[in-house]
């Protein structure tokens, strides 16, 4: 399988270093701010910024090509990114967090949540930390938590941020009593867990049509 590699930064790079290990070949390479040109592949993942992923994913529908959005960050554009996909006939996948790791937290959250909501005497909330280059806050990820929460607490839950150095991710949710306090934690411990599920994500996605959340994949 030939993909494309959309923002060639730390997470391209990496996704380059993995990809064999994957049996994907990267057969083009496309840094933020250069458009998506005609190659052999049929998918682009892409993680560049939320401002550019409109654009991007119109390229590609443009080329009829595949893609696997990894940045975060955009989704007041989901609609718009709904009717390109749609119109052109192309699949898209597209996540809070690409980490197989989270998506199984994201399913332990829901589970605990509908448990302990019964209590009213526990108060939920979100904490997540990352680094200073990440443009979201919260991030994607917290964002999906927050949601998780919402149904069984028929409520809004607030989600705080610490953006500093060099933290590729960290991801808190509590519940708060009186009494006690329990907690659910994620920690990821580099980029890799992230660029190994955006590859399985290109895998998947190759000659499917329509958008899909990454849990899909799963």
């Amino acid at each position: 399988m030939k993909i494309a590699i959309v923002g060639y930064g730390k997470m391209g790079r990496l996704i380059e270093e993995l990809a064999p290990g994957a049996g994907i070949e990267i057969a083009g390479r496309f840094d933020i701010g250069q458009p998506l040109e005609p190659g052999d592949f049929h998918v682009a993942v892409d993680f560049t910024m939320p401002s550019a992923i409109v654009g991007n994913v119109r390229r590609a529908a443009e080329l009829g090509v595949n893609v696997v959005i990894g940045t975060t960050g955009w989704y007041e554009h989901l609609p718009t990114v709904r009717d390109i996909v749609d119109s052109a006939g192309i699949g898209v996948v597209y996540g809070a967090n690409f980490s197989i790791g989270v998506n199984l937290f994201f399913r332990i959250v829901k589970q605990a949540a509908e448990l302990i909501a019964a209590h009213p005497e526990y108060d939920p909330y979100v904490w997540e930390m990352h680094h200073r280059h990440k443009k979201d806050a919260p991030s994607g990820t917290a964002a999906f938590l927050q949601k998780l929460l919402r149904d069984p607490y028929g409520r809004e839950i607030a989600a705080a941020s610490v953006r500093a150095g060099e933290v590729p991710g960290t991801h808190e949710v509590g519940f708060d009593s009186e009494a006690d306090t329990i907690t659910l934690t994620h920690t990821a411990r580099g980029r890799k867990g992230f660029a190994l599920g955006a590859l399985l994500a290109a895998k998947w996605i190759e000659g499917r049509k329509g958008l899909h959340e990454f849990q899909e994949v799963l």
